[in-house]
């Protein structure tokens, strides 16, 4: 089985692949299509010469080495993407061997923590609009795929990850709980800049207070809510 975890930034996404980091069938991987991503854009992201160093392939090697024999010989792959990388010229044919799960957050959250690192953030950088179109051509491939809400999963992890596992066919594993500390061998060269909190965790955090206050970035919050309304009222529940 391969998974593509479909998430937008600051989303637990990595919290989430390390999870599945810790199960022994399981190989994981990373952000693939990043590099692609800025050589297609020229964004000036943080550590982008980095990055595009590190991640040289095109988009045709990234694809197949999707869904070509994954390594290790292991039975199951799980592969982070960021629902933003998918511009014009990434390729979306891969999604057709995989089991697509969309991982989602309150566009508030995304925002006020994205800025803080990123502080030229727009709509788009937040990847809702994206994440809402691969949900409806994954459903377009036959497939019903399955969404689950980061808040639900830090309010009770053990009882989402089961949900999770049991929706797209996986027993359940306890390793999935914790991890750690410092980071996985999988982690992109971006991890320096952006993964220090889950860099510095054994687990999910736990459950979120209330929202940010959205002052001077509410027509951006306002803007992308109805792709995750639309993505919240199919979502997985305890």
């Amino acid at each position: 089985m391969r998974i593509a975890m479909w998430s937008g930034p600051r989303n637990l996404s990595t919290a989430m692949m390390y999870a599945f980091g810790q199960r022994a069938d399981v190989h994981v991987v990373d952000e693939p299509f990043y590099g692609p991503y800025l050589r297609a854009t020229g964004l000036d992201h943080p550590m982008r010469d980095a990055i595009v160093k590190s991640r040289p392939e095109g988009t045709f090697e990234v694809e197949q080495s999707l869904i070509g024999p994954i390594p290790g010989g292991k039975p199951h792959a799980y592969h982070k993407h960021m629902c933003q990388h998918i511009v014009p010229g990434i390729p979306r044919g891969f999604m057709a061997e995989c089991v697509n799960v969309f991982l989602i957050r309150h566009p508030a959250r995304v925002a006020a923590s994205f800025l803080k690192g990123y502080p030229e953030t727009t709509a788009e950088d937040l990847g809702f609009r994206l994440q809402a179109e691969l949900y409806d051509h994954a459903c377009a491939l036959g497939q019903t795929p399955v969404v689950i809400d980061s808040a639900d999963i830090r309010e009770n992890p053990e009882a989402m990850l089961r949900q999770l596992c049991d929706a797209v066919g996986l027993d359940w594993d306890p390793a999935m709980l914790s991890w750690p500390l410092g980071g996985h061998p999988a982690d992109g060269v971006w991890a320096a800049h952006w993964y220090g909190a889950v860099h510095r965790s054994t687990g999910f955090a736990g459950a979120e207070g209330a929202l940010p206050d959205t002052t001077g970035f509410e027509e951006m919050v306002a803007e992308v809510m109805p792709f995750y309304d639309r993505l919240s009222a199919v979502r997985l529940t305890a």
